[in-house]
């Protein structure tokens, strides 16, 4: 960073309060970096953002309520300018690209060096994108980045309410907790579920929670 009298202004978002913390002691050490909240899910994310207005979110691709990949895609709406970085366990190149589709500007592993998040952050608010280094060169090879946009998935034929009720679903919610969680009638989630399957041609919910595994919109825990 060119200006070093401008604090970056950072949220936390993993459901792992242990995670988050580890997190916290790792970015505490930069100078010009302050550490302005800390979220469970991304619904608590998106509230924070809201609320406090922070040039960076780092959040957990696996969190409950709302994943990150969903909220990034939901802030980039709200506050293009603040810079999402996606942290993950998943070397798979789908979660990579639906990453940086949903708006995020960067990606970093989990099982990355402890300097790596912070070279994250710095390279994130000059602008530019940033890959963990142990995915970055096998990706780019693959696929330039300017492309992911094109790249198409068959979450997209839902909308963001549609997704949103199916991570609960999928997580084991029931209609009448989905009502609740969201603050909209059991009979609009039922509505919502319908449409939903009609789009996707499923009609039942152990095939509902199959395609949001495959589609990564929750992951098994392993």
């Amino acid at each position: 960073m060119n200006n070093t009298d401008k604090r970056i202004r950072v949220i936390l978002a993993d459901d792992h309060t242990l995670v988050r913390a580890g997190i916290r002691a790792l970015l505490e050490r930069m100078s010009n970096l302050e550490i302005v909240a800390e979220a469970n899910d991304g619904r608590e994310a998106i509230t924070l953002a809201r609320e406090h207005r922070p040039d960076v979110l780092v959040m957990d691709i696996s969190m409950p309520n709302l994943n990150g990949l969903e909220a990034a895609a939901r802030l980039n709406k709200e506050q293009p300018e603040v810079r999402v970085i996606i942290l993950s366990r998943h070397k798979d190149e789908a979660y990579f690209w639906e990453a940086l589709k949903k708006g995020a500007s960067g990606y970093v592993l989990k099982g990355s060096g402890p300097k790596e998040l912070a070279a994250a952050i710095e390279r994130v608010m000059c602008g530019e994108i940033y890959l963990s280094k142990e995915i970055s060169q096998k990706m780019l090879k693959k696929l330039p980045l300017q492309h992911i946009a094109t790249q198409s998935s068959p979450l997209d034929r839902l909308t963001e309410r549609q997704r949103e009720i199916l991570q609960l679903i999928a997580e084991g919610e029931t209609t009448k907790s989905i009502a609740l969680h969201l603050q909209i009638s059991p009979k609009t989630v039922e509505y919502h579920r319908a449409k939903m399957m009609e789009l996707l041609n499923i009609f039942d919910i152990p095939n509902l929670v199959r395609f949001a595994l495959k589609n990564r919109l929750i992951v098994e825990e392993g």
